[in-house]
């Protein structure tokens, strides 16, 4: 079974040591205190090429910040789910018993990089899960609603709490312009001025998904979903007066607390619950239950014990395993899915397309964000790609070697929902009565080409086809065939022709 620390060794390079250093190719390096003059007055040369190459990698060392979330900090633990869930949902991680090693990251939502652990903000509560049948992220907060209910005003939100472009500087009108502005905010704003708005340490404060999701269980029925995570250290926060005075002694002091409280075996513990709710309770529930500035009322929908998932081993390199961490609400694994939550579905698209800007195409195979699963994609290529398919195999999901999806009732469905009277539906468009794929390029073939367009077609197509298996090869005349009888059989004769010349 894969572990904590498994997943927290992972991209170690144990391979280095306390000897001489190396340049990054492995070669030895001749001095880390003197560049290369010409003479002992003279100018760098710029054939140096240690010195060349520690200025620019030093250079190039930061990597976009996130937008949103920047200032945080994690660590690695394992879920342990202690209660049968099973009628709720299938997915394989909240199954009785089964352990799932996980990485949290906790985080401000409007500081850069370099501001205070301690100012009043909703803190960032990002899980993610790596099950045996794919990475599971949960990307949540320290409280059960947001600010905005649709992702059109997400920008626009953020912009408000950042700096004014003038002065570079935050501001408080702002801020309250858009809240007031924004009616839906009021819940947020209450938890946020609250005592919610500065917690104590990340250890001290409760977890929430936020959004409603979607739970399936092995028969395919259907329920929704909110997740609670309740923290085992004691719920704690500190007032306006205390966090001005920390903030004055250390800027990273919930950082700080994370690491030394694992170093010393100080595990933090949270205990998982949900909320759940029939699938068909939806439509006539007293709130919308797919709005994010909404709560489910506990005395409707009381909490559910799961299990609980515990903090135990600390990064190996923070840059490298939590900077570098990607969580993307997109992330989902068979038995949950999404719900009708327009915040929800925003975030689906726009987390994993920061991931691709901050990170670059390839943020996947890095190995904090790696699975522990085997990928069969058909993704390639990028910046940094450094793993890849065996050569031999097809490049493309339309093949003769059976390289390809699972046609199953639910593989890449992930939860769909009927709305609006709506069934989810995949696949092409309508069938009209001459929709068939093959009729308008027969019509193309016989009544728009003449006969020399023809006849080039009909070469064109047989020197393409250089290469094909055998297997292929029939399928290419079927093909035609299905276009055009003459097309088909003039394929045929030409490259079979070629083949025997």
């Amino acid at each position: 079974m894969t572990s904590s620390k498994d997943i927290a060794d992972q991209g170690l390079d144990t391979g280095t040591s306390n000897g001489p250093t190396t340049r990054l190719n492995g070669a030895p390096v001749s001095s880390e205190q003197h560049s290369v003059t010409t003479g002992p007055q003279g100018g760098v040369m710029v054939h140096d090429v240690h010195l060349i190459e520690k200025l620019t990698h030093f250079n190039r060392e930061r990597i976009p910040e996130r937008v949103v979330h920047a200032k945080g900090g994690g660590a690695f633990g394992e879920l342990t789910v202690t209660e049968d869930v099973s009628k709720y949902t299938k997915a394989g991680l909240f199954q009785k018993g089964v352990v799932t090693p996980m990485l949290a990251r906790f985080s401000t939502v409007a500081g850069e990089q370099g501001s205070p652990d301690g100012w009043r903000d909703v803190r960032g509560f990002a899980l993610k899960f790596y099950t045996e049948e794919g990475n599971y992220d949960l990307v949540g907060n320290n409280t059960p609603v947001f600010f905005i209910r649709d992702g059109i005003k997400f920008p626009d939100f953020i912009h408000s709490q950042k700096r004014l472009p003038d002065t570079g500087l935050r501001d408080a009108n702002m801020q309250w312009d858009f809240w007031t502005s924004s009616p839906e905010s009021a819940h947020q704003v209450t938890y946020l001025m609250g005592d919610r708005g500065i917690p104590k340490t990340w250890r001290n404060m409760d977890g929430f998904g936020s959004h409603t999701y979607q739970w399936i269980n092995e028969a395919g029925e259907r329920f929704w979903v909110k997740y609670h995570f309740k923290t085992r250290q004691g719920w704690d926060f500190l007032t306006d007066a205390e966090a001005e005075e920390l903030v004055g002694q250390d800027t990273d002091h919930s950082r700080k607390d994370l690491f030394e409280a694992i170093e010393r075996g100080d595990y933090p513990t949270w205990d998982v619950k949900v909320q759940i709710m029939p699938f068909d309770q939806a439509a006539n529930y007293r709130w919308n239950p797919f709005d994010l500035t909404k709560t489910w009322s506990q005395k409707d929908y009381p909490l559910i014990s799961v299990g609980h998932f515990t903090l135990n081993e600390n990064p190996r390199n923070f840059f490298a395993q939590i900077e570098q961490a990607a969580f993307a609400p997109s992330n989902l694994v068979e038995g949950i899915g999404f719900s009708p939550d327009k915040m929800l579905l925003a975030r689906a698209f726009s987390y994993s397309d920061a991931h691709r800007y901050r990170l670059g195409a390839n943020s996947d195979q890095l190995p904090v964000n790696r699975p522990v699963v085997q990928v069969n994609t058909f993704s390639q290529d990028g910046n940094a790609t450094h793993r890849f398919a065996d050569p031999k195999l097809p490049v493309h999901g339309s093949n003769v070697a059976g390289r390809g999806s699972q046609e199953s009732a639910d593989h890449g469905d992930l939860g769909l929902w009927a709305a609006g009277g709506d069934e989810p539906f995949r696949g092409a468009y309508l069938q009209h009565p001459e929709d068939d794929d093959f009729i308008q390029p027969g019509i193309l073939v016989r009544e728009v080409l003449d006969d020399a367009a023809r006849d080039r077609l009909a070469g064109n197509i047989a020197r393409a086809m250089d290469g094909v298996s055998p297997e292929v090869e029939e399928r290419v005349y079927e093909y035609w065939t299905n276009v055009d009888e003459w097309l088909g059989a003039e394929v045929r004769k030409r490259f079979t022709a070629a083949k025997e010349a």
